[in-house]
């Protein structure tokens, strides 16, 4: 693999159960374990993967529809059920969700037009995290000592 296609991210820990994402471009994103008091808002690494596969295909969708025109609204929610089998800790049935209006004109027809389109092809073949997920990818966990 080449420097320009890796990809990655440190995940350090910031107390029990709190932990903070820097990319190699200085950006971080707090995240930790859900707690049963509700007071911690921080996203689980479920919510996380359920919002890369949301903003990945967001992403693809914005930049084919938003050149034709720009959106009244545009929402992705993203559902899956969290269950534990025979084959561990997953999620299944996962549901991706486009709520997006234009106003009126023909740009946004046009936007319209593609809507449907643009969201297969993001599912498809554009979005690198849901293809990842549906194709699988063997994760490598290893431990260095220090």
């Amino acid at each position: 693999m080449s420097e320009e296609s890796t990809r990655s991210v440190v995940v350090e820990r910031t107390g029990t159960g709190h932990f903070v994402a820097t990319n190699t471009r200085g950006g971080t994103i707090r995240f930790g374990t859900a707690s049963d008091d509700g007071r911690n808002t921080d996203f689980t690494p479920i919510e996380l993967l359920l919002a890369a596969i949301g903003g990945c295909t967001a992403a693809d969708v914005d930049v084919a529809t938003s050149r034709h025109a720009e959106p009244d609204a545009f929402s992705v929610t993203v559902t899956g059920d969290k269950i534990s089998d025979e084959l561990g800790n997953r999620m299944t049935d996962l549901v991706v969700t486009f709520r997006v209006a234009f106003p009126d004109g023909a740009g946004a027809d046009r936007a319209r037009t593609i809507l449907p389109r643009a969201v297969r092809t993001s599912h498809d073949r554009l979005c690198t995290v849901s293809r990842t997920i549906e194709t699988g990818t063997p994760v490598t966990v290893t431990v260095e000592h220090t």
